[in-house]
């Protein structure tokens, strides 16, 4: 298992060093810079600014000042939001993102295995279908759709929630289920195939033959070995909810890191969309690497297969 986790940290910190690099790059190849306003700046203040951010150095130099401030976890100065750094900016708006995420992971993985299970034990009854037909909307309809009709229909008609903003329970209800449905869905589907495939297997035919009970057969030996599939699809999902909450951030006016990550883009904040993007590498990364620990040590043979 030592050897397991060490391989997948070496993948994970290669991985993120290939980030990084690309994304100092690309936003290097991007024409313009973060001082390019339709009123031209003065000659001499565009110079002092560089002089003062330091672009006027090679890139290499760049580069490497880059990686120093990466390894001390100093993503730099906001090119956009004077006297701000990347790193206070996330402080302030990612627990908002965070909180915003967590519900929906919970809520995903609660939803979806109920959903999954309640199909696969009632297969092609009106259960099965009725949670197979939530499943293909979810995966169908977008979420930014999602999240308009739900704002219309609970917030407008009905007036029983809050159509944005942030701060109360009941305002981050709506923001939650429409961020929620696609991973719900996915995890749905793929706790039914899988259980629909253990229910088949000859165990558990001869774990009912012992006499066991129906929820035991359910509990310690179906539920446990169909959960294989959702455990390896937490680190897509993972960055799906993230990517995702950017859009529903949006929609709804919520405070995250999602709008500043928008506006830094428009604002060609160099430093914000580097910092940002490295970050959330670092959480997918972080979680992905979680899984990998997680899935081999519920299945050992992913751990021998790796030697």
């Amino acid at each position: 298992m030592i050897t397991f986790i060490g391989k997948r940290f070496c993948y994970t910190f290669l991985a993120l060093f290939l980030i990084v690099t690309v994304t100092f790059f690309l936003m290097k190849a991007i024409p313009g810079d973060p001082f390019t306003q339709e009123k031209a700046l003065p000659p001499e203040i565009l110079e002092s600014l560089y002089a003062y951010y330091k672009l006027n150095d090679p890139w290499y130099v760049q580069y490497g000042n880059y990686l120093v401030s990466i390894l001390h976890l100093d993503l730099g100065p906001s090119f956009a939001y004077k006297a701000r750094t990347v790193n206070e900016i996330i402080a302030s708006s990612f627990p908002v993102s965070a909180l915003l995420g967590l519900e929906a992971l919970v809520l995903s993985i609660s939803m979806g295995i109920t959903l999954g299970a309640l199909a696969a034990f009632k297969q092609h009854r009106w259960q099965d279908c009725s949670a197979m037909l939530l499943a293909v909307m979810g995966i169908s309809v977008p979420s930014f759709i999602l999240a308009a009709f739900l704002q219309y229909f609970f917030a407008i008609k009905l007036d029983l929630l809050p159509v944005a903003r942030w701060g109360t329970f009941q305002q981050t209800i709506l923001p939650t289920l429409a961020l929620s449905a696609l991973p719900t869905a996915f995890i749905a589907r793929l706790t039914r195939s899988s259980m629909l495939e253990v229910l088949a297997c000859d165990y558990i035919k001869t774990a009912r033959a012992k006499g066991l009970s129906y929820f035991s057969v359910l509990l310690h030996h179906t539920l446990r070995n169909s959960l294989l599939p959702v455990v390896s699809y937490l680190g897509s999902m993972v960055a799906n909810i993230l990517t995702g909450s950017f859009i529903i951030e949006k929609i709804f006016g919520i405070p995250g890191l999602g709008g500043w990550f928008i506006n830094s883009v428009a604002n060609r904040d160099y430093t914000m969309i580097m910092g940002l993007t490295v970050f959330y590498s670092m959480l997918l990364l972080f979680s992905v690497f979680l899984v990998d620990i997680l899935y081999g040590w519920v299945d050992p043979r992913i751990r021998v297969s790796t030697k």
